[in-house]
């Protein structure tokens, strides 16, 4: 049906639009998935990427792939095409940090670290703290690894704890844990 509106020689205005919002949407749909998938490739997540680019390149196939075809005779599709394409990395991003996957580090550089440190495992995080020196002198370096959705704690707690700390956020691809040796 899509094919027949799209090699129409002279589509009228209600056809026009009604393509070109299919247009928009099949592009997101196939955008989103790309987006989403590569997030989770880098993550190492085969089988959500599986699953994920099937489905990319099916719409691609069953839908995009049609309306490249009609572009030369009908040059004014691209105008939705680039929508959906933009929109699309817009949504897939939104729907990655919705989700927000994997783990991430936060490394906290603060003067009361002893007190943030506390706090943190009061909340449930894992904290190691290293004594280091700063430009202005002693610090404490807190390493807090933890779930994604919860870095916003993380740096809540240790803003309350120290409106002045620094911190960085890194992705964690592999962690090791910790193996109890003695029961082997």
């Amino acid at each position: 049906m899509l094919s027949s509106f799209l090699h129409a020689t002279d589509p009228g205005l209600l056809t026009v639009a009604i393509i070109s919002i299919a247009i928009v949407i099949a592009r997101i749909i196939d955008v989103s998935l790309s987006t989403f998938r590569t997030v989770a490739v880098i993550q190492g997540r085969r089988g959500l990427a599986w699953i994920l680019g099937f489905f990319e390149v099916l719409v691609w196939v069953l839908v995009v792939s049609e309306v490249l075809a009609t572009v030369k005779d009908h040059a004014w599709y691209a105008i939705p095409y680039s929508v959906g394409f933009a929109s699309g990395n817009w949504l897939g991003i939104w729907i990655e940090a919705y989700f927000a996957l994997g783990n991430q580090v936060v490394r906290i550089f603060s003067k009361d670290g002893a007190v943030m440190a506390a706090a943190l495992r009061d909340d449930g995080f894992g904290v190691t703290e290293f004594d280091g020196r700063g430009k202005d002198g002693p610090v404490a370096m807190l390493f807090v690894a933890g779930e994604r959705k919860r870095v916003a704690d993380i740096v809540r707690i240790a803003r309350a704890c120290d409106p002045k700390c620094y911190y960085t956020i890194g992705d964690v691809r592999t962690a090791s844990t910790a193996v109890d040796t003695q029961s082997k």
